[in-house]
């Protein structure tokens, strides 16, 4: 059988759009449904201890109540659960190894709204062995939205993985498909200082157009039936997939980060898109 999606439930009150996007991209792709709990209990030589037989029976409630939420949502969806213990982060992080999928709720903290996932989810979504989904806390699915499914690529080496998964979540969902590379004007270096860029007009946007005409040589005859819009911005692309989040269902992302610290292998712009989407975010790993 399939590998499953995987979705991490914690005890808030907005997990149940998150739950909804997980049950929804099980039965599209025909798979099973986990519904993944982690807590680690205090230990029993300490004060806390005397709590965990509390936390364990809010746990247990709160994963019923949202297995049996899925089960009503797609009744011929094969739904599960588990209440793992251990840390979220090592919990979740191990059972990435054999899922599709790894699905999780935007949940920030510290006081500051605009930054909507918590360390948790970027930690995640940054060392996971399977794609990772962000989830906004206040998803209602975005039924009402113009847009589709928008990829961000940056260059031919790392398009590969991002743009599958984008293809294949617009073809499932009969959505089209809005190819995103942003660009900016580069620097010109002399004797330690940037200098002022001169460039024919429309000379390096020519150059970007062609960059991802190049890019997605072979895949609108892969996915004949994927309407593809190629979307390229004189922008930063975190500032510009961030305003594509208002409109658009699903972006996808790689993390094109560096192997030095679990976050920096996010990425900037991974981790600001994560950080302030409106919509559900798609991260997928190198190797995919």
């Amino acid at each position: 059988m399939a590998d499953p999606v995987i979705v991490g439930v914690d005890a808030v009150p907005s997990m149940a759009g998150t739950v909804d996007w997980a049950a929804d991209e099980a039965r599209l792709r025909g798979t099973r449904l986990r519904l993944v709990h982690a807590w680690l209990p205090q230990p029993e030589d300490t004060p806390d201890a005397q709590s965990n037989a509390l936390v364990r029976r809010v746990a247990e409630q709160l994963v019923a109540e949202l297995t049996a939420h899925a089960a009503a949502r797609h009744p011929e969806l094969d739904v599960s659960s588990q209440i793992v213990l251990d840390g979220p982060r090592t919990a979740l992080a191990a059972l990435s190894r054999t899922a599709t999928l790894l699905v999780l709720g935007a949940r920030g903290s510290g006081g500051f709204p605009g930054l909507l996932a918590g360390s948790t989810s970027l930690y995640l979504a940054a060392s996971a062995h399977c794609p990772v989904v962000v989830v906004p806390a206040d998803w209602d699915g975005g039924t009402d939205r113009t847009g589709g499914v928008a990829v961000g690529v940056r260059g031919k080496d790392s398009a590969s993985a991002p743009l599958s998964f984008g293809f294949e979540a617009a073809e499932r969902r009969e959505l089209p498909l809005r190819v995103v590379h942003a660009w900016r004007n580069p620097l010109l270096l002399g004797h330690g200082h940037a200098l002022p860029p001169v460039y024919e007009k429309g000379q390096i946007a020519d150059e970007q157009n062609r960059l991802v005409a190049e890019i997605l040589a072979g895949w609108r005859q892969r996915y004949p039936d994927v309407t593809v819009e190629v979307d390229t911005a004189h922008s930063g692309a975190a500032r510009h997939l961030v305003e594509l989040s208002a409109t658009e269902r699903l972006l996808v992302l790689g993390r094109h980060g560096s192997p030095q610290g679990i976050v920096g292998r996010l990425g900037s712009v991974s981790q600001a898109v994560v950080h302030h989407s409106r919509c559900p975010v798609a991260v997928l790993p190198h190797h995919d």
